[in-house]
Order: structure tokens, then C-alpha cells, then sequence
């Protein structure tokens, strides 16, 4: 039976880019509109705006007009659409890029008839989840080595605007084994969108990525819409094709500054720091569509977060915390060991990748942190030892050789580089580390270099 869709004509208030309509009756409210559901505004001299539902009070509806308010008065009629909005679906939307609103802004053909489907779909069956135990390369030694990502794992990257994090985010999505990267970007200038559509186009691996973008100006609601479009398209593939895919987010802190602005319009009561009080509920609903399924592929969410101020206790990046499993810390171009964890690399490390992962793991990042005290007493002008000595120029190599986030090695040739390393700065008998993997693996040269199998 096909839905009679009504016009409503009774505009109660346009207040920013929000409009409320009254409905005639509580129970026409109650059946003719959810939440989410889309409508259709007719303005003045037949213009006609996109909508979604963003709060139902008894019979006031209130709207979020996708382009804004602008030219709309109180005369204008409200079409309610009752769906929620859709994105198309196919093998089709490979190597295509979408706004926010799902309209292709590429210039390739209209996908308008392809198959759609609502992008609030329910969350995953909690049994046909299994435990992460793959792994997700990425040829990015601070991440194979010393954070593991884990197929199905959501984790941030932190960092603080200036910071090279974007064009890492676009390197990782090029670099990692995934069958599929779906990309998200959130109020991007246009120079940080075409970057990253040229950057996966050069690499050769834009046909398979979809791409959904809000830039910085276009309409805000469409930023809240880009992170569901862009994990409902990756369930999709995950689910009915089998495919492990990654899902990559820029940046959430955009996004929680675009609920916090459609919350101040609303006239909403904030919480901490002017963010609505569900911050952290509308987090978690968008971070735990990271999925492994039984039955079927992998989501696995790699999200860039920006700390105003460098502040990891603000809002955003806090709550987050609580909700992934770790996190990348970037800052002054390299990836810092002390403030990245991935909670979940126990679960491939020694298990999926070579035997001396975890040995070469502790042992480097152990010297590296002695390495920072050896410079802490060299800066304080204090004597330093033949030991210290060997941690500061252990120190500059590691930094120089895996902490730059621009260094990209394949991990098993990482491993090997750490045992080089620590060869050219270290005696057998320092490193404090299984005797068969040391015979096996640590190789010194007669003059003191290093060679690594």
C-alpha cells in the first residue's frame, strides 16, 4: 500500500537552520513521522529544500533543513517522506564520491536507481560477532610493530589541527590489507578532499574505495549523516559480500561540533564544555559498528580525532577514549609510543605474525624510554656513561626509523630493522631477551654494524 504523503502548511518557527511545523493531532504526529524520517520543504516561488526530523514534542515536528533557512518563511509547507534517509547500493558506487546528503559529486553517471536502503539499520547480533584475531597491515612499523591494528577494531587517531594527520589517515587507507576502504570526511576545506581523492586515485586504489564528503561549506546536518552513510555502505559489503573492510573518519571532532550546533538550536540544556549530554550514547553508536562477523567480512574503524588545545581530557577525545579500544597519538610528525595503545594487538602478536614480535616490541620501547632519560641528563648538563651514550644514539635512530610517520616498511623487514638497530647501538648481553631468539636473529659485524637476516 502506498503511503498518501500530506503537506503541512502550519510553520510554527524558523530559528537558525531549524523549522518547526504543528501537526493537527498528537496521534497524526505519533504515525505520520519518526524520528530521522526525511521531508521536503516547498518554499517561496517553488524552491524546495531536503529535511530530516531532528525532535518530535507531542504534535510539533521539529526539521533541520538541509541547505538552511535562507529565503523560507512561516508560508512555506512541510512534506513529510516517511523514510529516513538512503544511500544507493551496489557495485556500482566503487571508485564514486558522495556528499552528505548521498548525491554523487563526482561527475559520473546518477545513481539515483540504484538499489537504496536506510542508513539506521539495526546494530549487529551480538552472536554473530567472533573475537578480533586477524590482522590489518598497514606497512607503518609504530603501528605493525608496536600497536597492532586488529580487524574489527575502532580506534582514534589523536592529534591537534596543523598536524600532518590526514594525509597519514590517506596513507594508511592506501597501505592496509583491506579489500574495501570506505572514506568519511567530515567539514573538510576542499584542499584536504581533493588531497585525499588524488592521493587514492595516484595510489591506484580509488576503485576500491567509496567516498562520502561533507566540506566545510556545505550544509551542517549532512556532516551528522556522512559517518552513517559511510558504516551502513561498509555493513553492506562486510555482511552480503564477505568483504574486510576499513572505514576511515575525518574528523569526529567536526562532527561533535556540528551535534553541539544542531543541539544550540534546538534550545537543548549543554553539558560539558557547550556539547549535548548524549555525546558520548551518539559516539559509541557510530564506533561499535566496528564488527567482526561470523558469517561474512570485517569493520574495522580507523577515526582521526583532534584535541583542541592539545586537551585530551576535552569532551570529544575523553569520551572516545572510553569507547575504542586505544589509540594513535600524532604529534610533531611522528607517532609517539608512550601515548598510542591498541588494546587489542595481543590478540595477532606471536599468534599471526613472527615468533620475535613480541620480544622486539618490549625490548625498543624499553630503550627508548631510557633513552629519553639519558637526553633528559645529557640537557640537564649531567656526566653520562658509556650506557647512555649507546640509548642516545639508540634513541635517534628509532625516532629516525620508525617513529616518523612517513616511514612505511613491510613488517617482517620492520622486525628485522629493529634487530639491526639494536645491533649497531647494543651488546648481546645488554638486550635482556630470549637467548634462541638472540642466536637466531641478533647478527654483529666485526667493525660493530649491523646485519640483519
Amino acid at each position: 500500500m502506498v503511503r498518501e504523503l500530506v503537506k503541512y502548511s502550519r510553520i510554527l518557527e524558523i530559528v537558525g537552520d531549524t523549522l518547526k511545523v504543528h501537526l493537527p493531532t498528537e496521534q497524526q504526529a505519533e504515525t505520520a513521522v519518526r524520528f530521522g524520517d526525511l521531508a521536503v520543504i516547498d518554499g517561496d516561488e517553488g524552491s524546495k529544500a531536503l529535511a530530516q526530523v531532528i525532535n518530535i514534542d507531542r504534535n510539533e515536528v521539529t526539521l533541520q533543513v538541509f541547505s538552511g533557512t535562507k529565503g523560507l518563511s512561516t508560508s512555506a509547507k512541510a512534506t513529510f517522506l516517511g523514510h529516513p534517509m538512503r544511500v544507493a547500493y551496489s557495485e556500482n558506487i566503487m571508485g564514486r564520491v558522495f556528499d552528505g546528503a548521498g548525491v554523487s559529486i563526482d561527475g559520473g553517471p546518477d545513481l539515483s536507481s540504484e538499489p537504496q536502503f536506510d542508513i539506521n539499520g539495526a546494530s549487529v547480533n551480538p552472536a554473530q560477532r567472533i573475537v578480533p584475531k586477524k590482522m590489518i597491515r598497514t606497512d607503518v612499523p609504530m603501528i605493525d610493530i608496536f600497536n597492532t591494528l586488529v580487524e574489527s577494531q575502532k580506534i582514534p587517531i589523536f592529534s591537534v589541527s596543523g598536524e600532518p594527520f590526514n594525509p597519514f589517515l590517506a596513507r594508511i587507507g592506501i597501505q592496509a590489507d583491506a579489500d574495501i576502504v570506505v572514506f568519511g570526511g567530515l567539514g573538510l576545506i576542499f584542499d584536504d578532499y581533493h588531497t585525499f581523492r588524488q592521493s587514492f586515485e595516484d595510489a591506484g586504489v580509488f576503485s576500491r574505495t567509496v567516498m562520502f564528503v561533507n566540506q566545510a561549506s556545505d550544509p551542517l546536518v549532512e556532516r551528522l549523516l556522512v559517518p552513517d552513510m559511510a558504516l551502513a555502505v561498509a555493513e553492506k559489503f562486510a555482511v552480503e559480500e564477505g568483504k574486510r573492510v576499513l572505514v576511515l573518519l575525518t574528523d569526529m571532532t567536526a562532527y561533535a561540533d556540528a551535534m553541539k550546533e544542531v543541539g544550540i538550536s534546538q534550545e537543548r540544556v549543554p553539558s560539558n564544555r557547550g556539547y549535548m549530554g548524549d555525546l558520548y550514547s551518539q559516539l559509541a553508536r557510530r564506533y561499535e559498528k566496528a564488527c567482526d562477523y561470523a558469517k561474512g567480512g570485517s569493520v574495522t574503524i580507523l577515526a582521526a580525532t583532534t584535541m583542541p588545545g592539545n586537551d585530551v581530557t576535552h569532551p570529544v577525545p575523553d569520551n572516545t577514549g572510553y569507547i575504542t579500544e586505544g589509540q594513535f597519538y600524532v604529534h610533531s610528525g611522528v607517532l609517539d609510543p608512550f601515548g598510542s595503545l591498541s588494546r587489542l594487538k595481543q590478540n595477532v602478536i606471536g599468534k599471526v605474525t613472527r615468533e620475535d614480535h613480541s620480544q622486539i616490541m618490549n625490548t625498543m620501547i624499553r630503550f627508548y624510554s631510557e633513552a629519553r632519560d639519558a637526553a633528559q641528563k645529557q640537557a640537564m648538563a649531567f656526566d653520562l656513561s658509556d650506557y647512555d651514550q649507546q640509548l642516545l644514539k639508540f634513541g635517534a635512530l628509532f625516532r629516525e626509523r620508525f617513529m616518523d610517520i612517513n616511514v612505511s616498511i613491510p613488517l617482517e623487514d620492520a622486525l628485522d630493522l629493529g634487530w639491526a638497530t639494536l645491533a649497531e647501538c647494543f651488546e648481546a648481553d645488554q638486550l635482556l631477551m630470549k637467548q634462541e631468539l638472540v642466536d637466531k636473529y641478533f647478527k654483529k659485524e666485526s667493525d660493530g654494524t649491523a646485519a640483519a637476516e
